[in-house]
């Protein structure tokens, strides 16, 4: 796991270094940087050093010096795509190094090699005898890639602010990435903060070609539901099985390392299902696991995670955060994220991170299995929401929507006021915004306030609104898990997860997002994620041979903070103005509203507050 910047065209040196220095915590083992002068290439890396720690020093390169690379990520299958390469005539220099392995599949595959692997990724290689840059990101985008190119540069980073480092780089905000700020809670790719900054999507690879300084993009992969018709009589057995085999196959992959490996676990199913499989693999030497705890009872489970590290034995590190520490991190935890996110769960898996790495390098989580077996909430709510909005009339809808406003207000996690309300928002648009305005900071009427100007949902949905129609499967659920997967996942989730692990300089890796479990589960009929009022269905199923009924089926928590309780009590002080070009009335009028109880405007507030306190400068 490493941070990577670079450019082809105008700059130093002392450029580069600046953007490596930016990014520092990416890579705490060695720095490195390369320069050459005939056609103005620069590259940078930081290395946590993981696989391979004596032959794995970047940029790297083939032994003729043609092929050069830096690379941020692990690629899991590389053992065995480093025999198939030497089959082909390969000659490696490192003892097992995956970085190697990318050199040479590019040379004997060609761009197509990308597609062969299993893995996360963000790499550049540098071509000389084809005078080209290419880059390339993995499937789900869990590793970053911000990129700008101008008639002077063509520049790129793991982080904005690094990218920002470079004198040429537009540090001007992005009128549109803060529409879609306030109306995701999370600036989906490929736009970023900055004006002229973009991320490189996920599934995809980019090629700058030096002699002419064109740049194109070009998708390799795409999430997308495919539904098998064929069920067999033994379906639950006999995918449970599968399914089981695979996640088992891909923990046992993502625990190969050269450093300290463990395990988050919160007590979820999720956690707990790596956690166990983890533990299976580990053998004699006992699997170390890690969670936190908070003061409130409504986001807390350490009890559970408790219960699931007394199961497997694993080494159990548990540490409670109090309100009062957990504000005074608030800072800290903010100026390493150089891109506002919404997500006010940032703050306790930064906490999380940072507890871990005291004692391992590695540690594997649970993300993806939501997005992919219908994890949310909102899936359960899917037959009522289409029902009511088929057989309720507007007038009637209104005068509904006007009683549940006026429920009390709870800031108590994932409270019963707020999904109504929230229930009610969406339920004023068309299904396929439904998701979106769900999870909104704000309405569309109060974010054309906020920026000044009408605002059309179709326009900062775009994306929500392409992944509904796009969709294969027309039934509302594959929708809605196309959403999760496409946006909410790899914008949402994904970039939480990586800017908290590598401001710790904390590798995370995901097991369920392993390209053949995700080959598997796209594949599953719907009704095996979401069967009736159950979710996860399958995977349940599959895991109930490993986990205790308890565990398997208790109500999913959500990963919070009291921040709307922190607003209101004034422990948590608001910003009095937003940037330039956003109308600060709004905030007052939302924050008057939320202190006073009459609404719950925690997300709006968080968002504020994070980009008052996160904009680039």
């Amino acid at each position: 796991m490493c941070g990577i910047a670079g450019f082809a065209g105008a700059g130093e040196l002392a450029d580069l270094r600046r953007m490596n220095a930016a990014q520092a915590s990416r890579g705490p083992d060695a720095e490195n940087v390369y320069h050459d002068g005939q056609s103005a290439v620069f590259l940078g890396h930081l290395r946590l050093s993981i696989i391979d720690i004596e032959g794995g020093t970047q940029p790297m390169w083939t032994a003729d010096q043609t092929l050069g690379i830096v690379f941020n990520g692990e690629i899991y299958n590389h053992p065995e795509l480093r025999e198939q390469l030497r089959a082909l005539g390969a000659h490696f220099l490192t003892d097992h190094s995956d970085t190697e392995v990318l050199l040479h599949a590019y040379r004997h595959w060609g761009d197509a090699f990308v597609e062969r692997l299993n893995g996360m990724w963000a790499f550049v290689i540098y071509d000389r005898s084809r005078r080209r840059l290419f880059a390339s990101r993995d499937r789900f985008g869990k590793k970053p890639f911000y990129y700008t190119t101008r008639p002077e540069v063509f520049a790129f980073a793991s982080e904005l602010s690094a990218l920002a480092a470079h004198p040429l780089v537009s540090r001007i905000p992005s009128r549109m990435a803060l529409k879609k700020y306030f109306a995701y809670g999370y600036i989906p790719a490929p736009h970023s903060y900055l004006e002229g900054v973009l991320k490189l999507e996920g599934g995809c690879n980019l090629e700058f070609d030096l002699a002419s300084r064109r740049l194109r993009t070009w998708r390799y992969w795409e999430f997308r539901l495919e539904p098998t018709t064929s069920e067999p009589a033994t379906a639950e057995q006999q995918w449970g099985e599968q399914l089981r085999e695979l996640l088992a196959a891909a923990v046992r992959r993502r625990l190969i390392s050269d450093v300290p490996i463990g395990t988050f676990l919160s007590g979820g199913i999720d956690s707990s299902a790596v956690s166990v499989l983890a533990a299976r693999e580990t053998g004699k030497e006992r699997l170390q696991t890690f969670s936190i705890g908070f003061e409130e009872a409504s986001f807390d489970e350490s009890r559970y995670a408790q219960q699931v590290a007394d199961l497997i034995g694993s080494v159990h590190h548990h540490r409670v955060y109090t309100d009062s520490a957990a504000r005074q991190a608030l800072p800290a935890v903010l100026a390493r994220l150089d891109e506002p996110m919404g997500d006010s769960s940032l703050l306790p898996t930064s906490f999380l991170c940072e507890h871990a790495r005291r004692h391992v390098t590695v540690a594997l989580g649970g993300d993806g299995a939501d997005e992919l077996f219908a994890g949310y909430d909102p899936f359960l709510a899917l037959r009522l929401a289409d029902a009511y909005q088929r057989f309720v009339p507007r007038k009637v809808h209104r005068a509904i929507a006007l009683l549940v406003n006026r429920l009390p207000v709870s800031h108590a996690n994932m409270s019963l006021d707020f999904r109504l309300k929230r229930a009610v928002r969406g339920l004023d648009n068309r299904p396929a915004l439904w998701c979106p305005v769900w999870m909104a900071p704000l309405s569309i009427g109060d974010l054309g306030d906020l920026v000044g100007e009408p605002v059309e949902a179709e326009e900062v949905y775009d994306e929500a609104i392409q992944a509904w129609d796009r969709c294969g499967p027309q039934d509302l659920a594959s929708r809605v898990l196309e959403f999760y997967t496409k946006l909410y996942l790899q914008n949402d989730i994904l970039a939480k997860v990586d800017r908290a692990s590598m401001a710790h300089s904390l590798e995370v890796r995901a097991p369920f997002l392993d390209i053949e479990v995700v080959d598997f589960v796209r594949k599953l009929p719907t009704h095996w994620k979401l069967r009736g009022g159950r979710t996860k269905a399958l995977l349940k199923s599959a895991l109930a041979p490993l986990l205790p009924a308890n565990i398997l089926h208790r109500r999913k928590k959500g990963f919070g903070v009291p921040i709307g309780s922190w607003f209101r009590s004034g422990s948590l002080e608001l910003p009095q103005t937003l940037p330039a070009g956003l109308n600060s009335r709004v905030l007052r009028e939302k924050a008057a509203a939320h202190m006073s109880g009459k609404n719950d405007e925690r997300a709006f507030l968080w968002n504020a507050y994070v980009l008052a306190e996160r904009s680039p400068q």
